[in-house]
């Protein structure tokens, strides 16, 4: 199967994924490392399900997972860390996603080396989905799809640049080294159709770890570069993004820009406490002395930007179950800051909105308890019931930051959906 097929192939199964309440799909767009299981996994319908709201969703989930031994695919909220420290929510629930929510498929196919893999289901399902009619898909009538989308952003400039100011006056007060601060766009009567959306969002900024999930009227469409963290045999990998450059069309201009991220002190700061907050999570389920940095202050490219990528891993403690190791690390320290439950103090008062599933991660657990878990950023959520149509976008702030700069960031890495929704409206 050449690109070109497999690409046709991935779009027809999505679309056919999407009659189902229930269904998701990982992309790596074709960005493959060491720690990849498969290039591309869909799994749809539901032989059983999990909702657990924050209080005991960890426990569920464990519990979920040695019940049913299965396959199984997730999403979890950034609200979970209400569970895991004594933390709180307060902003309103607009988009109304579950805090944690897990499914066992009753059929997920897997693309491997350009090869396709049936999994669950029955054998000709490939063929199945080739012959598959899109008019079995409930649409969106033009009337409704090709209304104007009116993005809002919850805080005006102004506001933003106060509130970085803000968070730097508690990081001179020692309060915390670095916090990740985020803002919300958003857009009501949004009518959009979400599996156009997603293949015209992946299309126009491939990633390797994107991904469509639908519960029922409620969406994520992900174009997310960042791994939360993942399980191979005993080992964890986690890979946290600090550092962000805009890419240039003109080649040298390009690979300069990229070599002044490279060297840039000021995020590679960001970075490395990010780091050190990694690797104390990763030491709380790790054989001891086994946690290490494998790659400091990697830079790689994408579509619309240069990142820092540092890779930390461990050796699980095969006492500790893989949901735990879920736990430990939740939610990730790229999202959050140092000290991360201050950070996350911080956030709460100073953000105007509810993260909910953005800065959450989702992903899938195997059979034999690997896993692989990205992190929701670069994504649009979506509530088809409401017609609420939301994504954020943030920074790490150091007492380095300026506060304009921050907000060009924002914008940046906001530029893709933007351009998407644009596009495709």
């Amino acid at each position: 199967m050449n690109d070109q097929e497999l690409s046709s192939f991935k779009q027809k199964a999505l679309l056919w994924a999407t009659q189902f309440e229930i269904c998701c799909c990982f992309d790596s767009n074709g960005y493959t490392d060491t720690y990849s299981g498969f290039d591309f996994l869909l799994a749809a319908d539901v032989q059983h399900e999990l909702h657990a709201p924050s209080g005991t969703a960890f426990d569920q989930l464990k519990a979920f997972h040695t019940t049913h031994r299965n396959w199984m695919f997730g999403m979890l909220s950034y609200d979970l860390k209400n569970e895991i420290e004594q933390l709180q929510s307060a902003h309103e629930n607009t988009l109304d996603f579950p805090d944690l929510f897990f499914f066992v498929p009753k059929f997920l196919l897997a693309v491997k080396d350009e090869q396709i893999q049936i999994l669950i289901g029955p054998i000709d399902l490939a063929l199945q989905i080739e012959q598959f009619r899109k008019e079995k898909v409930p649409s969106f009538t033009p009337a409704e799809s090709k209304r104007q989308l009116k993005i809002t952003s919850r805080i005006d400039k102004n506001t933003y640049l106060q509130k970085v100011e803000e968070l730097r006056s508690y990081i001179a007060r020692g309060y915390i080294y670095e916090v990740n601060f985020c803002q919300e766009f958003f857009a009501e009567n949004a009518y959009i159709n979400p599996y156009e959306v997603y293949s015209h969002l992946t299309k126009l900024s491939p990633t390797p770890f994107a991904g469509f999930f639908k519960v029922k009227e409620s969406y994520i469409l992900s174009a997310s570069p960042e791994r939360f963290l993942c399980k191979r045999g005993d080992q964890l990998i986690s890979q946290p993004i600090k550092g962000t450059a805009k890419r240039s069309q003109d080649p040298q201009e390009d690979e300069r820009i990229k070599q002044e991220l490279q060297n840039n002190t000021k995020e590679q700061a960001e970075n490395v406490m990010i780091v050190d907050l990694v690797r104390n999570d990763l030491t709380k389920t790790a054989v001891p002395g086994t946690v290490k940095v494998n790659e400091l202050f990697g830079i790689y490219s994408f579509p619309q930007v240069h990142q820092m990528i540092s890779t930390i891993s461990s050796t699980l403690h095969p006492d500790i179950h893989p949901v735990d190791a879920i736990r430990h690390t939740f939610p990730m320290g790229s999202m959050t800051g140092a000290p991360k439950i201050r950070a996350m103090e911080l956030i709460e008062k100073i953000e105007c909105s509810r993260r909910g599933m953005y800065s959450g991660a989702f992903g899938y657990i195997d059979p034999t308890g690997d896993f692989d878990f990205n992190v929701i950023i670069r994504s649009i959520l979506y509530n088809a019931k409401k017609h609420y149509l939301s994504f954020q976008v943030g920074g790490a702030i150091t007492y380095a930051s300026s506060a304009p700069a921050e907000y060009e960031e924002c914008l940046l890495k906001a530029s893709a959906i933007v351009k998407t929704l644009k596009d495709i409206l």
